[in-house]
């Protein structure tokens, strides 16, 4: 800070011990009181005292050496923060890759979010998006609106590969979900009545799904027992003379109370509040064939962040997570 007083052309000290200004480029009808710069005897009008007060400030910017390239140096700067904000930039956009995932409410989503913070440690973000049908997901992928998928098995997929002319393909085996049959009005399978209305899904692969389940109860008889794809019209003995309704797989919880006997996929089971270990008449073992599938495409199946996402599902995390929350309605597959 400049101190004294006196008249423009001296040489004024600063606060501090050997600091010093010249003031020789101030005009001379001006002082200097207490560091400010007044209208001497005669000065100007308001033009000279502001031309004054500029050439106070040149003056005393080049005596301290810290101009005239401010404005040099504060573009410089400003440069640099850029530079820095763009490679830190780079750097987050390299390490951080986003996943999309359709899935299914329960359990697929539910999975994917307990993998989801591990993920992220990764540098992954995961993105899930919940869908409640069977053919959305695989068309979101394979229109490559998605990354991924999971909510299938394999049967699932060759079929819709087969009929829509797709390659999506399996990329890891995450657990099974028991297939089961589920009545509001019984409690035992003995108890179903001649000609008893028996509700399946519409979709070839669940539909022979749920007949095979019916087959190994005793409750029909198959032409092909081994046919994965068997339809009603396979059945070849029908001691009961079940009727068969077939019914969009997502509907089947909602129409219990309108069928003696519903054949249900563990997830839309698990949605309705069902508990498939207790609430089924009928239910697949663990060994069943139906592994529910993380499904990709074949230009992104063996990608870095692709490969993260399997590890972590096929963690023995999720394995725990798995038998702790479902209690054996859904079972690792790996």
């Amino acid at each position: 800070m400049v101190h004294g007083h006196g008249r423009c052309g001296r040489r004024w000290r600063a606060g501090r011990p050997g600091d010093s200004l010249w003031l020789s480029t101030l005009p001379e009808r001006c002082d200097v009181r207490d560091g400010r710069i007044v209208a001497g005897a005669g000065a100007d009008s308001a033009d000279h005292r502001r031309q004054t007060g500029r050439a106070f400030h040149t003056s005393l910017i080049e005596s301290v050496g810290i101009g005239p390239p401010v404005r040099a140096r504060r573009s410089c700067c400003m440069k640099k923060l850029l530079a820095i904000f763009a490679a830190v930039t780079a750097l987050s956009a390299q390490a951080n890759e986003t996943l999309t995932v359709a899935a299914s409410a329960v359990p697929h989503a539910e999975i994917l979010e307990f993998v989801k913070p591990t993920l992220a440690k990764e540098g992954v973000d995961l993105n899930i998006k919940v869908f409640n049908d069977y053919i959305q997901p695989n068309v979101q992928v394979s229109q490559n609106r998605m990354d991924a998928n999971f909510f299938q098995h394999q049967p699932y997929l060759d079929e819709f590969n087969k009929g829509k002319g797709t390659d999506l393909v399996a990329v890891a085996k995450v657990h099974v979900e028991p297939f089961g049959a589920y009545s509001d009005k019984f409690k035992k399978l003995e108890e179903l009545p001649n000609g008893a209305n028996v509700a399946l899904p519409n979709d070839a692969t669940n539909e022979g799904r749920a007949l095979l389940l019916l087959a190994k109860a005793g409750l029909i008889t198959l032409k092909d027992p081994t046919n994965i794809l068997s339809k009603p019209s396979d059945v070849v003995n029908n001691p009961k003379d079940l009727k068969f309704r077939e019914l969009e797989a997502a509907t089947l919880p909602r129409v219990l109370t309108q069928v003696d006997l519903a054949l249900i996929n563990t997830n839309y089971a698990l949605s309705a509040k069902l508990e498939p270990t207790k609430d089924a008449l009928i239910i697949e073992g663990a060994d069943s064939p139906y592994a529910n599938i993380l499904v990709a495409r074949p230009d992104n199946k063996d990608s870095d962040a692709m490969k993260k996402l399997v590890a972590a599902l096929q963690s023995p995390e999720v394995k725990t997570f798995l038998a702790e929350k479902y209690k054996g309605a859904v079972v690792p597959a790996f």
